[in-house]
């Protein structure tokens, strides 16, 4: 597997008050982690900054202007009390979306099997027209649309395996059967979305995970709800929003998850794509909050894309 890794120091610069969650240690750990020997055939990439006119294809001109607008001198400015902007923050969106991008460019066009975009801040809360939950713009949603727009896909799956509802992909998606969403998540937890009943135009796979959740109920919801749907679905590209806030060691949830079900899920995944695509997957980092169990299920599951 010819496996491209997209990241830029940048991404510290997207500063966060003491003691918030989404901080730049998180891009500094994954760093470290994928710096290691085990990862010296990972093919390198900085990151550029995406021109602004793509975030319109997942959200309304008048909410990236109001966000641009929102970006401060100095400081830190508060979008909502968990979502904050520093003013380095649009510069480090403009290069998550252009890592994205990229991404999507070397696998659609076969210069790798797959990819990892390493990026902060994370995007999959993002709505169409809403900031939230640390994310400004939807990350995923440009990246799914791009390859749409350029490459032809007719048929795009994200699959979400943040502990979080990805409530802004849905948002975005609901109602478009050319994009198909599954998220495994913790229920009842932030933000309040992702009930099985939730299912769009059919395109939508929402499997809940109650707090407490372990190895065989993360699996079980994969094996018996997002697999069939996403096999029947037969995309034409995969795209992963890795979060790793369902491991055990995370503050901000109750699942206890651990680096195996990150390998494991992953290597799932890559058998879909495997079917369906051509090995077409593109992943990019979403949550994971505990830097230890973070670093460790990054690299579990950059490992796996590497070693198929």
């Amino acid at each position: 597997m010819t496996t491209h890794l997209y990241t830029h120091d940048i991404f510290a610069e997207h500063k966060t008050p003491a003691g918030h969650p989404e901080r730049p240690d998180r891009i500094r750990v994954v760093a470290d982690a994928l710096g290691h020997e085990d990862f010296r055939d990972l093919v390198r990439f900085e990151t550029t900054m995406a021109d602004e006119a793509v975030f319109e294809t997942a959200h309304s001109a008048s909410y990236v202007e109001g966000l641009r607008a929102q970006i401060p001198d100095e400081g830190i400015a508060r979008i909502d009390p968990d979502t904050v902007m520093s003013p380095k923050s649009w510069e480090c969106v403009r290069h998550a979306v252009g890592g994205g991008l990229a991404a999507v460019e070397a696998v659609m066009s076969g210069k790798a099997d797959n990819a990892f975009l390493a990026a902060r801040p994370p995007g999959h809360h993002a709505e169409q027209v809403t900031a939230m939950g640390f994310c400004f713009i939807n990350t995923a949603a440009v990246m799914a649309r791009h390859a749409q727009l350029h490459h032809g896909a007719e048929r795009v799956a994200i699959v979400d395996f943040d502990v979080h509802h990805g409530n802004g992909t849905q948002d975005i998606f609901e109602r478009d059967k050319s994009v198909f969403y599954a998220s495994t998540h913790q229920m009842p937890l932030f933000p309040g979305t992702g009930a099985k009943g939730e299912e769009g135009v059919g395109n939508i796979c929402n499997a809940p995970l109650q707090p407490g959740a372990g190895t065989e109920d993360f699996r079980d919801a994969f094996r018996s709800r997002v697999l069939p749907a996403l096999n029947a679905f037969a995309p034409d590209l995969i795209i992963i929003s890795a979060g790793f806030d369902a491991h055990a060691r995370d503050p901000l949830a109750n699942v206890n998850l651990s680096a195996h079900d990150f390998d494991w899920v992953t290597a799932e995944l890559m058998s879909s794509a495997e079917r369906h695509c051509s090995n077409r997957v593109v992943a990019l980092l979403e949550g994971g909050y505990d830097l230890q169990g973070l670093a460790e299920s990054c690299a579990a599951h950059v490992k796996r894309l590497m070693n198929g």
